[in-house]
C-alpha cells in the first residue's frame, strides 16, 4: 500500500507541475494581444442577448452592443475575433447556441472571401480564436477543421507543448493572470479610440476569379440551417470599411443568397454618408476599421436597422446592463 501511495503522490505531484507549467506558459491575452481574451469573456454573462454577431475584427470593432442598449434597449453580444473564418464562425455559432436563442443572429460576409486555401489562414490567428474556448464538442471540431497541417491537435490540449519556448520570456503579465482573467471588452466590442486618417488605398486589382468557394457556401448553408433549427433570424451584414476591398462581384453574390433564402442583406459600406462617418477621423488604421466614434455613429444607425426588420424588445432598465452602460459612458469622457 505504501508503495501504491508513493506511486500516487508522485503522479499527483507531476500532473500538478505540468499544470501549472501549462498555465504560465500559455498567453493570458489580457494585457498584451487582448483580442484572445474576447471569445472567452461571454463565458462570464449573462446569456439573454436577443441579437448575436458573429464575424472577425469588423464585427469587434465596429459594433458596440452598449450603444445598441442606449439607443434602443436591445441587449446584443459579440462573439467576435481576429480573422475569423467560415467555419471558425460555424463552431462558435453552434457553441453559443447551447447557451441561448437569439431572435438575431448577425454575421458578417467578409470571410466569405476566404477557405482553406487562402494566404490569410494561419496558425497564430487561429490561436486567438480557439485557445481561449471552453472545452465542448464545439472546441474539438473548430481545431479539427482550422488546423494547419504541420500543427498538432494535442497542442491546443496541452499549451505547453506549443507554447514551451515561452519560459525564455515570461513577463509579469503571465504571473498576475495565472490564475485569474481581464475583461477588455464591452460585451464583445473592443475600444480603440486612435485616428489613422483614410489615406492613400492600394489599386484595386483585378482577381483571377470573385466567386466564393464552395467550402465557404457550405458552412454559411449550415450557419443558416443552425438558426432556423434554434428559431432565429440570420441577418448578413457587410461592416463599413474602406479596405480591403469589398467587390460588386462579392456583393452580388450575397445579394442573391439573402434572397433566394428570405434573408435580410445590408452592406453598410455605400452608407457612410448617411451613418455620418468621416474617415478623416472616425478610423484607427486607415478605413480597415472604425474607431470608437466611427463604431457609436455605425451602431446608432444599425440599431433603427434592428428594430426595423426584427421584432425585438425594448429591455431598457435591467440593472445589470444599466450599471454595464454607465461604466461605458465614462470611456467617453477617459
Amino acid at each position: 500500500m505504501k508503495r501504491v501511495f508513493k506511486i500516487i503522490l508522485i503522479l499527483a505531484v507531476f500532473a500538478c507541475v505540468l499544470f501549472l507549467a501549462d498555465r504560465l506558459t500559455a498567453p493570458k491575452y489580457a494585457e498584451t494581444l487582448v483580442e484572445g481574451s474576447m471569445i472567452s469573456q461571454y463565458y462570464r454573462e449573462e446569456k439573454d442577448h436577443e441579437v448575436i454577431f458573429i464575424g472577425d475584427c469588423e464585427v469587434y470593432a465596429n459594433f458596440s452592443p452598449m450603444v445598441l442598449y442606449e439607443e434602443a434597449g436591445i441587449k446584443a453580444y459579440v462573439r467576435g475575433s481576429s480573422q475569423q473564418l467560415l467555419w471558425q464562425s460555424y463552431y462558435i455559432l453552434k457553441e453559443t447556441l447551447r447557451y441561448e436563442k437569439p431572435k438575431v443572429v448577425v454575421f458578417n460576409v467578409n470571410a466569405m472571401r476566404y477557405d482553406h486555401s487562402s494566404d490569410e489562414v494561419n496558425e497564430a490567428y487561429n490561436r486567438l480564436c480557439i485557445d481561449k474556448m471552453k472545452w465542448s464538442s464545439e472546441k474539438v471540431g473548430i481545431i479539427r477543421a482550422s488546423m494547419k497541417e504541420d500543427e498538432s491537435f494535442l497542442s491546443y490540449v496541452f499549451p505547453l507543448l506549443r507554447y514551451h519556448s515561452r519560459f525564455d520570456e515570461l513577463t509579469g503579465e503571465d504571473l498576475r493572470y495565472l490564475f485569474k482573467t481581464k475583461d477588455n471588452t464591452y460585451n464583445g466590442f473592443l475600444v480603440n479610440k486612435n485616428v489613422k486618417p483614410l489615406g492613400n488605398l492600394p489599386v484595386k486589382r483585378v482577381l483571377p476569379t470573385y466567386d466564393f468557394s464552395k467550402e465557404c457556401w457550405d458552412y454559411l448553408d449550415a450557419m443558416l440551417a443552425l438558426c432556423r433549427e434554434n428559431g432565429c433570424g440570420l441577418m448578413l451584414i457587410k461592416a463599413p470599411s474602406v479596405y480591403p476591398y469589398w467587390y460588386d462581384e462579392h456583393a452580388a453574390q450575397i445579394e442573391e443568397y439573402a434572397a433566394a433564402n428570405g434573408l435580410v442583406y445590408v452592406d453598410l459600406r455605400p452608407l457612410a454618408e448617411e451613418i455620418g462617418l468621416d474617415y478623416s477621423v472616425d478610423t484607427y488604421d486607415g478605413g480597415l476599421h472604425l474607431n470608437f466614434s466611427g463604431a457609436e455613429k455605425n451602431s446608432r444607425y444599425f440599431a433603427k436597422l434592428l428594430k426595423k426588420y426584427y421584432d425585438l424588445n425594448d429591455l431598457s432598465g435591467d440593472p445589470s446592463y444599466d450599471r454595464k452602460l454607465e461604466a461605458y459612458k465614462a470611456e467617453r469622457i477617459k
